[in-house]
C-alpha cells in the first residue's frame, strides 16, 4: 500500500506542475514547471514499474528472476 500512497502523492505533484506549466505567465517559471513535470513523469514511470513488479510477485506461481 505504501507504493500506492507514493503514487497518489506523485500524481498530485505532477498535476500541480502541469497546471503551473500551462498557466504561469512568466516564461522562466513555466520552463521550470515543464522541467519538473518531465522529472516527475520519469519518477512515476519507475514507480509504476515497481508497483507492477510487486503485483506480479504476489500472484501464486510467480517466477523469481
Amino acid at each position: 500500500m505504501a507504493l500506492h500512497a507514493e503514487r497518489a502523492e506523485l500524481e498530485q505533484r505532477l498535476a500541480r506542475a502541469e497546471q503551473e506549466r500551462l498557466y504561469l505567465a512568466e516564461p522562466g517559471a513555466a520552463a521550470s514547471a515543464q522541467a519538473e513535470e518531465t522529472t516527475l513523469l520519469a519518477e512515476l514511470d519507475r514507480l509504476m514499474t515497481r508497483i507492477r513488479a510487486a503485483e506480479y510477485r504476489s500472484q501464486p506461481g510467480a517466477r523469481t528472476w
